[in-house]
Formats: C-alpha cells, structure tokens, sequence
C-alpha cells in the first residue's frame, strides 16, 4: 500500500516562500514519475510540476521561474520550492505517483494520491 503524505503548508504573505513536502511509504517510488498539482476553491485541479526517475522536470508556465520540484530517492520524498507566492497560487497542493519514466502532465495518469496540504498566499 502507496502512502503519500505532504507537509510544509501555510500562511505566506506575497512575494514569500514556501517548501512542500512529499513522503512516500510502502514502496521504493525511485522509479516512478512524482506530480504536484493544486486545486482552488471552485476550481478543477490543475498540474503544477513533475519530475521523473532521471530528475528531468516539467512545469505549468504560471509557475516557472518561481517553483522548484526535487526529489530525494534516499528518503522517498519530493519537494515543490515556492518562492516569490501570489495570491493566486493558493490552493490546496497534492503530490501524486505514476510508474512511468515521462514528464506526465495528465492528472488520470497518476495512481497513488496524497491528502494535499494548504497553501495561503494573503497580498
């Protein structure tokens, strides 16, 4: 059984920073595709970023330039840098799993789902 727990969630105001976490238990995710994606009050979830085994990475075009995903095999954990937050990134934040080796953008694709965590961004 896939757990996916995330953390590092709050109140910021805008222009701050932000570093989500992703923890996986219940199986070596080295080999998978990791996703973050949001969803916002009244509003469908959206892709945010992903990483695959390689660490190659891909990102919405809203958030390029202020958003960071990492991975750290070691300790089956992914992480989202936010930096410079807008009121409009917030959201409520999830990290997923697929076992592939692309970019995947899709939200269906992805099997195993955390909880999500909240991320506020007063202006």
């Amino acid at each position: 059984q896939v757990q996916l727990v995330e953390s590092g969630g709050g109140l910021v105001q805008a222009g701050g920073s932000l570093r989500l976490s992703c923890a996986a238990s219940g199986r070596d995710l080295s080999a998978y595709t990791m996703g973050w994606f949001r969803q916002a009050p009244g509003k469908e979830r959206e892709f945010v970023s992903c990483i695959n085994r390689s660490g190659s990475t891909f990102y919405r075009d809203s958030v390029k330039g202020r958003f960071t995903i990492s991975r750290d095999n070691g300790k089956n954990t992914v992480y989202l840098q936010m930096n410079s937050l807008k009121p409009e990134d917030t959201a409520v934040y999830s990290c997923a799993a697929v076992q592939h080796e692309g970019l995947i953008v899709a939200r269906s694709a992805y099997r195993y789902w955390g909880q999500g965590t909240q991320v506020t961004v007063s202006s």
